[in-house]
């Protein structure tokens, strides 16, 4: 029996997520242990929060609640940016591990800020804030 996949599965930027998420937690893996309760654990949360919210959102009926789960994930997605510049800093990651990463961030903000724009169309068009 084939499985039919939620809402959110049918999204290719959650896959973009998901791909980042695995390269998060490989490089946190890396980092000395006396990172594990800091920075490996915020920045883990805070790529989980990316998908997290991209998935409620998409469950969500309203299409403003849509947006708002959208945006908290974008929200989430600049904090993990924020998190990857202070590593680079620290030299817990190295010049390309940061470029490469946010190479897929702009491409990740690019794509959730599609998705949170056309939802909002679709509020503006429906005349009412309560969809």
């Amino acid at each position: 029996m084939e499985k039919r996949p939620f809402s959110f599965e049918k999204l290719h930027v959650w896959v973009d997520i998901r791909n980042m998420i695995k390269e998060i937690y490989t490089i946190t893996s890396a980092f000395p242990e006396n990172e594990k309760y800091c920075l490996v654990n915020q920045m883990r949360r805070a790529a989980i929060s990316i998908s997290s919210n991209l998935a409620e959102g998409a469950a969500r009926t309203s299409f403003k609640d849509q947006a708002h789960f959208y945006q908290l994930s974008y929200s989430s997605l600049m904090e993990l940016l924020s998190q990857l510049i202070v590593c680079n800093d620290l030299g817990l990651i190295s010049e390309d591990q940061y470029l490469g990463i946010k190479k897929q961030i702009d491409f990740i903000s690019f794509k959730l800020n599609a998705l949170r724009k056309s939802t909002l169309k679709i509020l503006s068009y429906s005349g009412n804030s309560e969809k």
